[in-house]
């Protein structure tokens, strides 16, 4: 078996976690300055910024979780977790990233992104050294991260997130973060051990499963209100028409819940 081939240092990268990073867009197309090719740019540039701290960041967090990853079913599949790559390599990954991915934004973007980009980097830190481990906690700053993204977007293309949206978002990316729990705690289910590194036990199942859908149907409350705003009708030509997005959002979240609970969520 290689160690530290090429296949599984791409692999412990997590590429495939990079689209969570098209967050960053929203500013920009929710602002409808999408034409603006040089605010293309500077997205283009963020995003590749962003997306490569945050596979160091990726790297961090699984060096930390090897241990229980290796006790995981699916995880322990990962390079560190299985062996694959050293931990050596891993933090030399790590500072190359870094390195790499902080000298894009401060070269190519303006200030206010590289600032959103260091408080990314020490939440996240935070997240895995302490606040994984805790109850509620854990999935409010998950919550908080993914909107941060879109924070941080707009700190790139200079365009400002309304409230609605980051209100919008909080609130349906607190119900994927607790449909993420759920799944991991119905793995538990009929077992009184805590989930491993988590602050929960398996008992706690029903009222996660009882929060998670609430945030979700919170956040089409958020956009039902914003679509009554002065600012929609500047905005849109006919917004009567953003009326149709909430049948297919209620469905979306509703159906992510449904598939939770019958243990398919991945």
């Amino acid at each position: 078996m290689a160690i530290n081939a090429p296949r599984d240092l791409v692999r412990a990268l997590r590429p495939a976690q990079w689209a969570k990073n098209l967050l960053l867009a929203v500013p920009l197309l929710v602002g409808h300055q999408y034409k603006d090719t040089e605010k293309l740019l500077a997205l283009l540039v963020a995003f590749v910024s962003f997306s490569v701290c945050a596979s160091a960041v990726y790297i961090v967090n699984d060096l930390i979780d090897v241990s229980s990853d290796q006790l995981h079913p699916v995880k322990r599949r990962r390079p560190f977790a299985a062996g694959l790559v050293t931990p050596r390599a891993g933090v030399a990954m790590v500072i190359a990233l870094l390195t790499v991915g902080l000298l894009i934004a401060q070269l190519m973007l303006p200030t206010a992104f590289v600032i959103a980009l260091l408080v990314y980097l020490a939440l996240t830190t935070a997240y895995s050294f302490y606040f994984k481990s805790k109850m509620i906690l854990d999935v409010i700053l998950l919550a908080g991260l993914y909107t941060h993204r879109i924070i941080a977007g707009g700190m790139a293309v200079d365009v400002t997130p309304t409230m609605w949206l980051l209100a919008f978002s909080g609130f349906i990316f607190l119900s994927l973060a607790f449909a993420k729990r759920y799944a991991e705690l119905s793995q538990l289910q009929g077992q009184e051990s805590f989930a491993a590194g988590r602050g929960y036990r398996a008992g706690d199942l029903d009222l996660v499963r009882s929060i998670g859908p609430a945030g979700g149907y919170l956040a089409v409350l958020v956009f039902c209100l914003y679509i009554n705003t002065p600012d929609v009708q500047l905005l849109y030509h006919r917004p009567v028409i953003l009326w149709f997005i909430v049948p297919v959002l209620l469905y979306w979240i509703t159906r992510i819940w449904f598939v939770a609970q019958r243990g398919a969520l991945q």
